[in-house]
């Protein structure tokens, strides 16, 4: 057996488990671009240290995230292959007490690219000039903001994941980052929004793309943000501005805010908590936060459905 037909088969093995296609087209397209072309065709036995090296070390210091991907996906594979029995011997791709001797930590090669975010206190005036912007890239905009939502949770989001009634919206598990249902608590804003493109529902989608059935480009709330002058931050920005509001402007527990943005909480907080999803607590502040984007600094609030009129009628 060579790496590549290990490869091939613990690919075919693994693929229905894996969550979404752009995970598991990674895993070929990695293995076809840097593992591959050097190690593809030898025998899984004859796959030592340096050649792993020779695969990972040319990416280390420029792709870190990718090499060290590659590298767990090396070291998955020849795994597979000693429980089949296609190699003896240790893992020469395992990371702890064998390769980290060798490379240095990605983090420390890593360059941190925070996505930038608007301070907390221009949420308000952001708001109000966002009403103003027609299109449905700025509505989809303003719902993430309100929802604490990621992009590609928004531009997917279908209408029979809504229950009006209880102002919910329920991701489902295939969509979520995390893997798992997420109960969204809708405030009075983020449900207008919601009734403004109602007005021009054309398909399953809340937010359809330009053309029939597909969904919204994850450029498209970009494109608002570049129409108002805003290169200066980005959608997934905003979610780093509910947090700082979270923290630094309420006495909701780190957990609710957590909880609020889909985020995976960890050991025994996890145990305690995950019994539920907070969800009454996380009405209250993604209603708190609603309200604090509805309060420009220095200005007025602008009514939504005035704010809308304007937009629709100039």
């Amino acid at each position: 057996m060579t790496f590549k037909d290990c490869a091939e088969n613990y690919i075919a093995a693994h693929r229905a488990g894996w969550r979404n296609r752009k995970h598991a087209a990674q895993w070929p397209a990695t293995l076809g671009t840097y593992v591959h072309p050097i190690i593809g065709g030898l025998p899984v036995q004859a796959i030592n240290t340096a050649l792993v090296m020779k695969a990972i070390e040319p990416i280390w210091t420029t792709k870190p995230e990718t090499a060290n991907r590659v590298r767990g996906r090396i070291e998955a594979i020849l795994d597979w292959a000693a429980v089949r029995g296609y190699r003896q011997g240790e893992n020469p791709a395992r990371w702890r007490g064998h390769i980290d001797h060798l490379l240095p930590n990605k983090a420390k090669v890593r360059r941190v690219e925070h996505r930038a975010a608007l301070p907390y206190a221009e949420i308000g005036t952001f708001m109000a000039e966002l009403r103003r912007q027609d299109g449905i890239g700025a509505r989809a905009l303003e719902f993430a903001i309100l929802t604490g939502a990621r992009t590609s949770e928004v531009i997917g989001a279908r209408w029979d994941e809504f229950d009006f009634a209880e102002r919910l919206w329920i991701v489902p598990a295939e969509r979520m980052k995390s893997g798992r249902e997420h109960r969204v608590p809708l405030s009075q804003p983020a449900l207008a929004v919601i009734e403004y493109v109602t007005a021009i529902r054309q398909n399953a989608l809340v937010f359809p793309g330009a053309r029939a059935n597909r969904l919204l480009s994850h450029m498209t709330m970009l494109n608002a943000l570049q129409r108002m002058e805003r290169t200066d931050i980005t959608p997934h920005g905003f979610r780093s501005t509910f947090r700082d509001w979270a923290a630094e402007r309420t006495g909701f527990p780190a957990e609710v805010v957590e909880m609020a943005l889909a985020h995976t909480i960890s050991g025994k907080v996890e145990a305690a908590y995950r019994r539920g999803d907070l969800f009454e607590k996380r009405r209250q502040i993604m209603d708190a936060w609603a309200k604090f984007c509805d309060m420009p600094a220095g200005g007025a609030v602008v009514p939504l459905r005035r704010a809308y009129d304007e937009t629709r009628h100039g």
